[in-house]
């Protein structure tokens, strides 16, 4: 089907695998392009079969409960992202050479002659925060524009929908995988650390995945200075002739960089004399919450916007509009001096140990669901920061054997319960270990369905315990 626009859809016959948030709009958008759309699912309970229904509706052939056989005359696979590579129904279409797209090779081949450009981000964790304020940046220099892909709208609907002049395109390694023709105006890759080793495979076959948001880039491959992987993946990509490497460092930047001198956020790449000048964009006051990572964040943001020609008041401007999502680093509230913050969201090592670089001293509360992470560097380089530690969960003794290994010294209380009551037993024993001046920090560093439904119910368990202590302050 070659790598240019597919502009005869008629009859085509397209399997789609998966039904959910990606597989279904294809479905549908595939089908009004007047492809024979058959969707095959792994799953056969309720939920399938009325998603089922909605689309049989329509005129779209379902197969429930058998995701592995390939439907005769499938001439294209598109797939949700999730579905592992090593799935028999993508062996089997390899064997046939038909084709594997995901939604995100989907949406960019049905992009228009004159459709936006993408700004692209990447990373093991900040890819929501960055995308979105990217979209704030954007939208503060009067720009068209949307935070779409892994995050809100969906990318189908993007490319389909209202017209933009430029897209904030958030895309997960899944998604990457599966989307060989991209080629993005400029992308970022914020760092790289194991994270669904269990899908890519390897470290490498992960890192190689983030990497394709490289290819064919325009203006700017936008890479993490102190993250020497993703200079490597910069290095490896095959870009446009005059597409520049950027580095963003929270240290003072080098030319081609961004980075921070003095409290101020300055670029040293998008200025005319980038060997002698620098351009400042904005304050790190400006950046909410202030923390290290999210600084990153702020400066892997400016710099795809100022790739895309954003003047520098757009920079600030975006990042004071920027409100963090619930449970990113959310202060929840201040008890009897104590600080109690809500980051829910860091349910892996890489953005636990962000979160414990955040601040001084801490009662760190932990634990949940380990998906075969382990914690031995994490709490090595957090020793410093922790006063001491409360554990709750499924995989709490992989964290308490790590603490007794690489800080003995700190006092750990073990919550031996899994019920959703222990928050609030972890909260108060944190409030008895705490001092005035620490932060009381929920980074589970763990996902959390071993006891609640999601990491945001998690982090609204914290804030009610917490809300709870002080009421009674």
């Amino acid at each position: 089907m070659g790598s240019g626009q597919v502009t005869d859809w008629q009859g085509k016959n397209v399997t789609v695998a998966g039904l959910g948030v990606s597989g279904i709009p294809a479905a549908k958008v595939l089908h009004g392009l007047g492809a024979k759309v058959t969707v095959v699912n792994d799953g056969d309970d309720a939920r399938a079969r009325a998603q089922a229904a909605e689309l049989e509706a329509l005129g779209i052939a379902v197969r429930l409960g058998d995701g592995a056989t390939l439907p005769e005359g499938t001439e294209l696979v598109v797939t949700a992202p999730g579905w592992k590579p090593d799935k028999p129904l993508f062996t089997a279409a390899r064997e046939a050479g038909v084709d594997i797209w995901g939604d995100v090779e989907l949406a960019w081949r049905l992009r228009g002659p004159d459709a936006a450009p993408w700004l692209a981000v990447t990373g093991t964790n900040g890819k929501t925060t960055t995308v979105q304020m990217l979209a704030e940046i954007l939208k503060a220099a009067g720009l068209r524009t949307a935070a779409v892909g892994n995050i809100g709208v969906s990318l189908l609907d993007a490319v389909l929908g209202e017209e933009y002049d430029v897209l904030a395109v958030e895309l997960s390694s899944y998604q990457l995988h599966w989307a060989p023709s991209l080629r993005a105006h400029s992308a970022a890759v914020l760092n790289l650390a194991p994270d669904h080793l269990d899908w890519h495979g390897s470290m490498e076959a992960y890192a190689a995945d983030k990497g394709r948001i490289y290819e064919g880039n325009r203006v700017a491959c936008v890479y993490n200075v102190a993250d020497k992987a993703t200079e490597d993946l910069v290095r490896e990509a095959d870009v446009e002739e005059g597409c520049r490497a950027i580095g963003f460092t929270l240290g003072a930047p080098a030319p081609s960089q961004l980075g921070v001198v003095d409290g101020i956020l300055v670029d040293r790449a998008f200025v005319e004399n980038r060997q002698k000048s620098a351009q400042e964009l904005a304050e790190v006051s400006d950046v909410d919450p202030p923390a290290p990572h999210n600084i990153a964040n702020a400066l892997a943001a400016a710099a795809l916007a100022r790739a895309f020609g954003v003047p520098p008041k757009a920079v600030r401007d975006g990042l004071r509009a920027f409100t963090p999502d619930a449970h990113r680093i959310a202060h929840v509230a201040d008890v009897a001096g104590v600080s109690y913050v809500d980051d829910s969201k860091a349910t892996n090592t890489h953005a636990a140990e962000a979160s414990l670089a955040a601040y001084e001293s801490i009662v760190w509360i932990a634990g949940g669901l380990a998906k075969g992470a382990v914690f031995e560097e994490l709490v090595a380089k957090s020793a410093g920061h922790l006063r001491a530690a409360v554990l709750m969960g499924a995989d709490r003794g992989l964290i308490r054997e790590a603490l007794a290994r690489h800080a003995p010294e700190v006092p750990v209380v073990d919550l031996d319960r899994t019920d959703t009551g222990a928050m609030l037993a972890a909260v108060q024993e944190a409030q008895r270990l705490a001092r005035p001046g620490d932060t009381v920090l929920l980074a589970p560093a763990c996902a959390s369905m071993d006891m609640f439904a999601n990491y945001n119910q998690r982090g609204d368990a914290f804030a009610e315990a917490v809300r709870e202590l002080g009421a009674g302050a």
